[in-house]
């Protein structure tokens, strides 16, 4: 019976293979299947061409909405736009360049914006980079911080007009898990005088979730609900600077074996839908969601007054009252 054991062997892998892909969706949480339509909506996505960005605004569009693609290149952004016209047959999809780490760049793609629409009514915060080597954007912000908080910081703030008068709306801003290990360093928020990748992304993640709370503050009463997100381990491109999971070792070794563990932008992009969109959590502006829950943010995420501080700083480092 030389037959068999090549048949035990196959029957083993697709054993191994099928339970790998049900732990997988197990892990990577529930699929967001309430049926809002979004026809005549409104939505801006930064990083929209690729990973979580990406799913997102072809979740978006498969329910109607009109989708600003916000992207720092706009050949990958254009292939991925029609990628998404194909796929849900919505030709209201636009790509619209917005450099996060430039200040300019995020002012002119505003001043485009208003004069294209009057409108706005959910605006995603997704774009960014992780533990990148030391470098700074064209205004000298250290990079993570420049653009993971601060870029978005100037964005969100030049549109709170529009979306003041699109209410009710939403701003779904995505931190991370990270945050609860990051330290706002006063003395050193540009990382100057010391630079540590991790450091600086846990300290942007912080920043993430400190702009939520207090732009939660700011807009009580406005109709405009802001929320922080931790969207899980997600593999994108966002770990390409991350050299210890991109070695030969850990991507055709090790990586396999955490595959089931690790969710695939799609699933990221459910929690992003639900943030957005979900009615059940209209009175929780302000909140850090986690697997579509409520969680309590890190003590220093709930500092009061380092949202104040680290406001006015963001005010005075993106020239946000400058006339």
């Amino acid at each position: 019976m030389s037959w068999k054991k090549p048949v035990i062997y196959i029957s083993a892998a697709t054993t191994v293979v099928g339970g790998s892909c049900l732990i997988k969706d197990y892990l990577g949480g529930p699929m967001y299947n309430q049926e809002e339509k979004l026809d005549d909506k409104i939505v801006i996505i930064t990083g929209a061409n690729t990973g979580i960005g990406f799913d997102t605004a072809r979740e978006m569009a498969k329910r109607n909405a009109k989708v600003i693609m916000a992207c720092r290149d706009m050949k990958k952004c254009e292939v991925s736009r029609r990628n998404i016209v194909l796929d849900t047959r919505n030709k209201y999809v636009y790509c619209r360049r917005c450099d996060l780490s430039s200040q300019e760049s995020i002012t002119k793609f505003v001043e485009r914006f208003r004069k294209e629409h009057d409108k706005l009514h959910i605006l995603i915060n997704n774009a960014g980079v992780m533990r990148c080597p030391k470098s700074y954007t064209k205004e000298g912000i250290e990079m993570q911080l420049g653009v993971n908080h601060m870029g978005h910081f100037l964005l969100t703030n030049l549109l709170l007009d529009v979306l003041k008068k699109s209410a009710p709306s939403r701003i779904v801003n995505l931190s991370s898990a990270a945050h609860y290990a990051g330290q706002i360093n006063m003395k050193d928020l540009n990382s100057d005088l010391a630079y540590e990748p991790n450091k600086a992304y846990s300290q942007s993640k912080l920043a993430n979730v400190l702009f939520t709370k207090e732009l939660a503050n700011k807009l009580e009463g406005t109709g405009v609900n802001v929320y922080a997100v931790h969207p899980g381990i997600v593999d994108t491109e966002i770990i390409r600077h991350m050299s210890v999971l991109n070695n030969f070792f850990t991507r055709y070794l090790l990586k396999p074996f955490a595959w089931p563990f690790i969710k695939a932008p799609v699933q990221a992009a459910q929690l992003i839908l639900y943030t957005a969109l979900d009615p059940s959590i209209a009175d929780a502006s302000g909140s850090y969601i986690d697997n579509f829950k409520i969680k309590e943010a890190s003590k220093n995420g709930r500092d009061k007054d380092l949202a104040k501080w680290l406001w006015k700083v963001s005010e005075s480092w993106t020239k946000l009252n400058v006339t």
